[in-house]
């Protein structure tokens, strides 16, 4: 088997990150070599899917392939509601029935931990669904770029393609100065979309032009809509590279005229060259610059750049996860690491004594003192301290009690294994790990593990459907 051949394939499993497994007899050399099973992962195909599959990436035990045709469709299969399905990378699996989408993320989280993370002898919970399958995005982002990604029936059609030089929408995966110009997503409301569509016509119409990260040179960068679920607030947020005051109120003022749900218009101003739609100082020219939505019965504020969980009424459930997971008495030290705003202490803090929230990132500390107060919080505290280093210097200088539990909710790179160590010394009496990538969840639980606790129990919770994104939720105790 080489790069470039051709075979035909039956899909017989699902591999995390949406690849078909297909499991063929490898080729032998020499009466004394045993045939071995060899695996072929391909991309968009489905269990029951049969294909003429092209062969790209050829390794020992497996290879990688990509559809050339398609002989018969599994049964799995649904028709995608998105026109950019399949371009756009933004929805993986809309064309799996999404019983099917859950029941693939339970088998691959059960094979991350058991497979390859060497844990067992753990209760395996029922992954919990979302109650909307669509518009369930409190934010989405959407770039700009001179760029526009051309389908391939306009390149097929040997005509002269127009406005090609103007696309506000999705990148294209892999690439980063290509981007699809849409005029619906069906993540977030039907209302972002009427926002999506007036902003590319009025910055399109007058000809202002698009930052690019070859010259550096341009004025419109990302669009970003944050819209609250439990009230009415919504927030427009356009990331440019320099301050137009004149251009910027006259575009507030046809956007609010137009679409009046609009509570509030910022301008992050970027001056970095990396493409990010975070700015490096922020004007609000509409409404008062933020927005508010509930999680539970927790008031939270939420700014422009403010981290807070994009699916609101999933994000209760997983909180009410974690949450049922320590079985709080009333009377437990807590300590929450990667606090962020405060979304987690506020939510638990009148089910415990006191709280000490770590995190790396200041403004989020200022957001959480800002929640604090919303709430009328008494027994939180947000604590700066880097947890890329052992934050127990900083617990120690404060003379923090030990923990009773210890909650963790890293980002998709896991927890530092410095952390770990830090955990394993304090000695909570349990563990509570949420994260949003269980194969670094697991390869985290097994250091915990070997450090004197057992995993008792997981609950994969659906944040995002029609993706390969998995929250999880993990309960450990110490031995």
């Amino acid at each position: 088997m080489k790069k470039g051949d051709l075979l035909e394939l039956e899909i017989t499993g699902y591999a995390f990150e949406g690849k078909g497994v297909a499991k063929i007899i490898k080729e032998v050399h020499s009466q004394e070599e045993d045939p071995k099973k060899f695996v072929v992962f391909v991309n968009g195909t489905y269990p029951g899917d049969k294909v003429i599959a092209q062969i790209g990436k050829v390794r020992k035990s497996y290879a990688e392939a990509r559809v050339k045709e398609f002989l018969y469709k599994s049964e799995l299969r649904t028709e995608p509601k998105c026109n950019y399905f399949g371009t756009c990378g933004g929805c993986q699996q809309q064309d799996l029935l999404y019983d099917y989408q859950l029941k693939f993320k339970e088998e691959q989280v059960k094979d991350i931990f058991e497979r390859i993370g060497g844990l067992k002898n753990f209760v395996y919970l029922p992954i919990q669904r979302c109650n909307k399958e669509y518009y369930y995005r409190n934010k989405l982002e959407f770039s700009f770029e001179r760029k526009r990604w051309l389908t391939e029936s306009e390149i097929a059609s040997m005509q002269e393609i127009k406005d090609k030089d103007f696309a506000l929408g999705f990148h294209i995966p892999g690439l980063y100065d290509k981007v699809i110009d849409i005029d619906e997503c069906f993540l977030q409301s039907e209302l972002s979309n009427r926002i999506l569509n007036f902003t590319r016509f009025f910055f399109k119409s007058r000809s202002i032009s698009i930052y690019s990260t070859q010259n550096h040179e341009g004025f419109l960068r990302n669009l970003v809509i944050r819209q609250s679920e439990k009230t009415n607030d919504l927030m427009i947020n356009l990331v440019t590279s320099e301050e137009n005051e004149r251009l910027f109120i006259e575009f507030t003022e046809a956007l609010v005229y137009q679409i009046p749900e609009v509570t509030t218009v910022i301008n992050n101003v970027n001056l970095k060259k990396a493409q990010v739609a975070v700015g490096d100082y922020e004007k609000v020219y509409f409404g008062p610059g933020y927005i508010h939505d509930y999680i539970g019965k927790r008031k939270f504020r939420i700014s422009a750049n403010s981290f807070f969980q994009t699916n609101t009424s999933q994000a209760e459930k997983l909180y009410n996860t974690a949450q049922e997971f320590a079985q709080f008495m009333g009377e437990e030290i807590v300590y929450d690491l990667y606090s962020g705003a405060g979304t987690i202490p506020i939510f638990i803090s009148e089910n415990v004594k006191q709280i000490y929230g770590f995190e790396s990132v200041e403004p989020a500390i200022a957001d959480a003192r800002v929640n604090i107060e919303i709430n009328n919080v008494k027994n939180f505290t947000p604590i700066l301290a880097d947890l890329n280093k052992s934050f127990l210097p900083v617990a120690e200088k404060l003379l923090l009690p030990k923990p009773d539990v210890l909650i963790a909710d890293p980002p998709r790179s896991g927890m530092n294994p410095k952390t770990a160590s830090d955990i394993i010394n304090l000695k909570p009496e349990k563990v509570v790990y949420i994260s949003c990538n269980p194969a670094t969840q697991a390869r985290d639980i097994k250091l915990l593990v070997d450090g004197g606790y057992q995993l008792l129990k997981v609950c994969p919770v659906d944040m995002f459907p029609h993706t390969y994104h998995i929250e999880n939720v993990a309960l450990l105790r110490i031995k």
